[in-house]
Parts: C-alpha cells; structure tokens; sequence
C-alpha cells in the first residue's frame, strides 16, 4: 500500500495541464501521436551498421471512451506490438501516448516504473493463449485474486475478497465450484473466462483483447465475444480489440483500424468500412471472408501476391505498392497521407478506391 501511495504522488506530478478533449461528442481515453516502436536487430558483422525492425512506424490515433475499437491486419504487421506498446509492456521508440484520467492527460513514456505500476489496474490486457497464460500451480481464485491482492484493493484472507471474486466470476459465466480449481481442469472457453475475469476484477478502463478468440472454437468464440459486449455495456469499458479475422471485428467493434506493415491505412466506423472500402489492402482483406453464397456474394476474390515486405527494410513510398493491383509511378516514390474522406473514414491511399485510378 506505501508503494502505491508513493507511485500515486509521483505520478500526479506527471500529469500535463490539458483537459480531456473531445470529438463528436466522445472524450478521448487514449491518444496516440506518432508512436514508433523499432526493435534492434542482432548484428552478425563487427562494424556492421545496426538496424531495426519498425514493428510499429509512425502511428496516429484517438480512442474513445467506452467504444470497442477493432484492430486488423495480416500476422505480422505490429498489431500486438502496438497493443502492448500502448500498455508501456514495450516502452516506445519515440512518440507520445496520452492517458486520460479524472479529466487530465498522463503521458505514459514519462512515467517511472512505480508510477506506470498504479495504472496497471486501469490498463489491463486479455492474452491469445488461454492454455499458456494460467499459472498451472494456482486456483481460479488465486488467479483472479493475485492482482487485487497485488494493487492492494484487498488483503490476503480478506472474506470480503472471496465474496468479490466470486460476483466476478458470475458476471464472467463461472461457478463457484470452480474457484478451488486448476486451469488444467477447464476447457479452453473455460480458461479463456478466467483471463477475462482476472483482468476484469481490478475494474479497468481499457483492455487490450489480443487475438483473444483466435485459439477457440468457433461456437466458444460467440460466447466469448458475446461476453465481452455485455461486460463492455455493463461497467462501461473500452476495448481495444486485436484480430485477423474480419467477421470477427465487424460483430464486436465500433470502429475498425486496418493496419500493414507498422502503419494504419484506413479508419472509419464499422459499418462503413465494410459498406464503402477506400484501400486496396482493405478491400483485399475483406474478399476473403468466407460466405455461404455461390457467387461469394457478387465479390471478387482477391488474391495478394507475395509475401509481406521486410520490416528491416520496407519498401520506398507506399509500403503496400509491392502487392498493389492499382500501383502507380506515384505509389512507389510517394508516401501517401492521412486523407479525411467524409463521414469520419480515413485512408492513407494516393489513388482510394472511390477516386479516378489513372
């Protein structure tokens, strides 16, 4: 408790005098300004001159308050790196991420590890793995209890913690037969419920889902994602929600954010995403979602040749113009920018898909 009191102060210190701000209507939780997130490469040469993976290039984004705000791209393009750079597990390589709380902004770099260790509780994180991510030597109760015991919400012994946990485990569709079991003795939906209500005990403002459903079964996976909805509407949550899969991130999320090789290249609510594509990637992506119908639902099947380029060394201009059917002089020279298309849809495309190609 002294170590939190002191992280507390220290962190009040830390916090920028501007105000939470506001788009639409919605106050900003999170904002992200030019995060980069380089990774250094072994080198194999004595003067060889040192290089890095650019996991995460540059990236701009607002993430508001209670919204699920989906994050898609092919495995590879940085999205969990962005994930956990956003929870400071990877301090960035340079760029600011601004947290907002109680109305004022707390920039994360700058915070120290004690300062960055009370916020824990309100940034939490929902692993992939549910098989790997249980301490198989603790009970569901302890599991879900050793945070709450850790940020000092409750001692150890507490019956009033037991009683908590087992409200948790409620909200999360476990027993209470299970609170003295072991993760080995559940299903992977099960375990998956028990990551969900371990980060959800300590009452958090922002979890980052990552690929959260992508190691179940497809029946486990509604119930999962149903879940998550209802618990999201019920203590007011925002999820940033990581995936591959594109129905996936269409049932869940507000808003989808589609990334390629460390860079976003379009934004815009859910529905329009899927109702109007703006960048060749995009459309790609979604000519790949499985349909019951014949004719792939009038969609053309879009093949993306090769492989992703190298993020030690990505192409010049467009990063995507080496797997682009519409790739013009201007595409490989030219960086594209953020370009505002209406209707809060941004793309970063010279030639979107709405315009002149030619």
């Amino acid at each position: 408790m002294q170590t939190e009191k002191k992280g507390q102060e220290a962190m009040d210190h830390q916090e920028l005098n501007s105000s939470q701000p506001e788009e639409n209507g919605r106050k900003v939780l999170l904002r992200l300004r030019d995060v980069k997130q380089y990774f250094p490469v072994k080198k194999t040469k004595l003067r060889e001159k040192q290089r890095y993976v650019r996991a995460n290039d540059g990236i701009s984004l607002d993430i508001y308050e209670g919204e699920t705000l989906g994050l898609v791209g092919e495995s590879g393009c940085g999205k969990s790196t962005l994930g956990r750079t956003i929870l400071q597990l990877y301090p960035q390589t340079e760029g600011d991420i601004l947290y907002y709380k109680d109305g004022k902004a707390i920039d994360l770099k700058k915070l120290s590890y004690e300062e960055m260790r009370v916020l824990r509780k309100d940034l939490q994180l929902i692993f992939q793995d549910p098989y790997s991510s249980l301490n198989p030597r603790m009970t569901v109760g302890q599991i879900i209890g050793e945070g709450l015991t850790s940020h000092g919400i409750y001692k150890r012994g507490d019956p009033a913690m037991k009683d908590y946990i087992f409200q948790v485990m409620e909200d999360c569709g476990l027993a209470p037969y299970m609170f003295n079991r072991y993760p080995h003795q559940f299903s992977g939906g099960q375990r998956q419920r028990i990551g969900i209500a371990r980060s959800l005990a300590l009452s958090p403002k922002f979890v980052v889902c990552d690929e959260a459903v992508s190691a179940l079964d497809v029946s486990i996976q509604s119930q999962i994602l149903n879940l998550l909805s209802e618990l999201r509407d019920k203590a007011g949550l925002t999820y940033l929600f990581i995936t591959h899969d594109l129905s996936v991130v269409k049932y869940i999320s507000d808003r989808i954010c589609v990334m390629y090789l460390g860079n976003i290249v379009e934004l815009a609510d859910s529905e329009e995403l899927f109702a109007r594509t703006l960048h060749p990637y995009t459309e790609a992506l979604l000519s790949a979602i499985p349909t019951t119908e014949e004719d792939n639902g009038g969609r053309e099947r879009i093949l993306l040749e090769g492989d992703i380029p190298s993020p030690v060394n990505p192409p010049q201009g467009c990063k995507f113009h080496t797997r682009c059917r519409y790739c013009q002089d201007k595409c490989r020279q030219e960086t594209p920018q953020w370009r505002d298309m209406g209707n809060h849809h941004y793309v970063a495309c010279h030639f979107p898909l709405t315009g002149e190609k030619g």
